[in-house]
């Protein structure tokens, strides 16, 4: 099974296009606290179609989510070197912030 459940805030605002066929596309990296006195993890996300299109309206810079998602591997050259990523494409996710925080 591959099934992944973070908590995290965004390190940015989410970063959003539509492919040639209409669907919305957004990535955003979540930072996820990994305990007392440890560096957080920075993971990649990437969602796709209204989540996509409502994350980029309303989700900003510093908010925090609960998503949940699953594993992508994938990887491309790099000045001759091989690069592999891994992220998680976003399946759902729930808003942490309040309406009143999420207009600021």
């Amino acid at each position: 099974m591959n099934k992944v459940q973070l908590f995290g805030r965004l390190t940015r605002d989410p970063e959003g296009k539509f492919t040639q066929s209409g669907m919305m596309v957004v990535k955003f990296t979540l930072a996820v606290d990994a305990g007392k006195d440890k560096p957080a993890n920075f993971i990649k996300i990437t969602a796709f179609g209204k989540t996509a299109e409502v994350i980029a309206e309303h989700v900003k810079k510093g908010h925090r989510l609960l998503v949940e998602g699953h594993l992508q591997t994938g990887s491309y050259e790099k000045d001759g070197k091989k690069v592999v990523t891994t992220d998680v494409i976003l399946e759902q996710f729930t808003f942490i912030e309040t309406k009143k925080d999420l207009n600021k």
